[in-house]
């Protein structure tokens, strides 16, 4: 985990630790205690960096997290420290005691840690109220022994300031989805198609809006188990994909030059296809937990999973020959849905093989499994039940696995994006 510690000199919201009967090693500084944090406001995917300060030497606070999901769901998190020579515990570097939700000194732990009030932490995750359109809170406590507890709350935001949206229907748009953009500037700004895999629906709405709320229009495409759309992932039109991309090239602000798809696990085979397929629409992937090799239908396995030009694409190695932008394949080491981690170098290797002049690389991390995606801070379980199917999925790696690669992988899909700003 990087975090640096940053902008401690103005802004920081301060709370007083206020209680009486300051007991053991408890002194007159140490009933002085603050939380700190740098953001009370934030977007959901910037970090929050927290400090407990005012505290007596070596004294011991424990801090906690938590929030309500959108089905009501009370999620928890807790660690314990202690307090350096100075009375100060820094969330960036300080190393939880043991029985805490997380084990390794990281300022974003307690929101990706948190655990539900009911049930399995590995077996559901935490979808936030209110995305993608508004923001949900998160309530940081800290108790120090013989002290009252004390609460923050900091409001976690999916849109940046001036974002707009708008839902798309396939009778007024041709296209099912939702449509983020950010305010005019004086420069054109890459754009992004976003699609999820064979869970269905639009699940990475809350991507596209973040996305947008960084400065580049997103469009979250659903593509099947919508109304008016196919119920499977079975003869997927990629013309659908195509429509979609240009609405977005025509939008105000959006580079045209510089539209680019984001597609997760088999979403990542029709990004690629796109990528190669149609050239000077697409340029360039973005592929979490990707396959090299397009694959049939899901759940029937006796229909093709796309169509071109109402052909099916035949089963095998997706060609990238043609591919005219920017290539960035994340994936995790341990995924156990499918091999990620082998396809994201083969994917590069084909691009390599085709003297594609265009950045391409993988980014493949140790720990994490098929959840490696995409912004971070959200907490999430390894064996999720999907919810259209009542199925139980063992995905791999360990929720700190994926926290970490998520940490580190969103803020390279955004670097790419703002090398192509221009």
């Amino acid at each position: 985990m990087r975090n640096r510690l940053c902008g401690w000199g103005c802004g920081l919201a301060v709370l007083a630790l206020v209680g009486s009967g300051a007991t053991g090693c408890s002194t007159e500084r140490g009933s002085l205690a603050v939380i700190a944090v740098d953001a009370p406001v934030a977007l959901a995917d910037q970090p929050v960096h927290i400090r407990i300060d005012g505290l007596s030497p070596g004294e011991q606070v424990t801090v906690g997290a938590r929030a309500v999901d959108a089905r009501g769901e009370q999620w928890r998190a807790q660690a314990t420290f202690r307090a350096d020579a100075h009375g100060l515990v820094v969330l960036d570097t300080a190393t939880p005691k043991s029985g805490g939700t997380y084990r390794n000194a990281d300022g974003m732990g307690l929101f990706w840690s948190m655990n539900p009030q009911t049930g399995d932490a590995e077996r559901t995750f935490f979808v936030p109220p209110d995305a993608p359109r508004s923001s949900y809170q998160v309530v940081l406590t800290a108790a120090v022994s013989g002290r009252a507890l004390v609460s923050r709350t900091l409001t976690r935001s999916w849109s940046g300031t001036g974002v707009t949206s708008r839902e798309l229907t396939l009778a007024a748009d041709g296209v099912s989805g939702a449509l983020f953009l950010p305010p005019l500037g004086t420069l054109r700004h890459p754009a992004v198609l976003v699609f999820g895999g064979s869970e269905g629906g639009n699940a990475l709405t809350p991507t596209a809006a973040l996305l947008a709320s960084h400065g580049y229009p997103a469009l979250a495409l659903g593509y099947f188990a919508l109304p008016g759309l196919p119920k499977t992932l079975s003869g997927i039109p990629l013309e659908y994909f195509a429509a979609a991309g240009r609405l977005l090239a025509a939008q105000p602000g959006v580079d045209p030059e510089h539209v680019l798809v984001l597609g997760y696990s088999r979403g990542s085979e029709a990004a690629l296809l796109l990528a190669d397929d149609y050239p000077d629409l697409v340029h360039g992937a973005l592929v979490y937990s990707p396959s090299a090799d397009v694959h049939i239908g899901f759940p029937d396995n006796g229909i093709p999973a796309w169509t071109k030009n109402d052909k099916a694409v035949a089963e095998g190695p997706i060609p990238l020959a043609r591919v005219s932008g920017p290539v960035l394949a994340i994936a995790g080491a341990d995924d156990q849905l499918w091999s990620s981690g082998v396809w994201a170098q083969e994917i590069v290797k084909a691009l390599d093989t085709a003297h594609n002049p265009h950045p391409h690389r993988a980014l493949i991390f140790t720990n994490a499994g098929h959840g490696v995606g995409t912004h971070p801070y959200l907490a999430a379980g390894t064996r999720p039940v999907s919810p259209s199917m009542g199925v139980q999925f063992d995905e791999g790696g360990t929720r700190a696995g994926n926290a970490a690669a998520r940490q580190e992988g969103w803020p390279q899909v955004l670097a790419l994006l703002a090398s192509l700003t221009r």
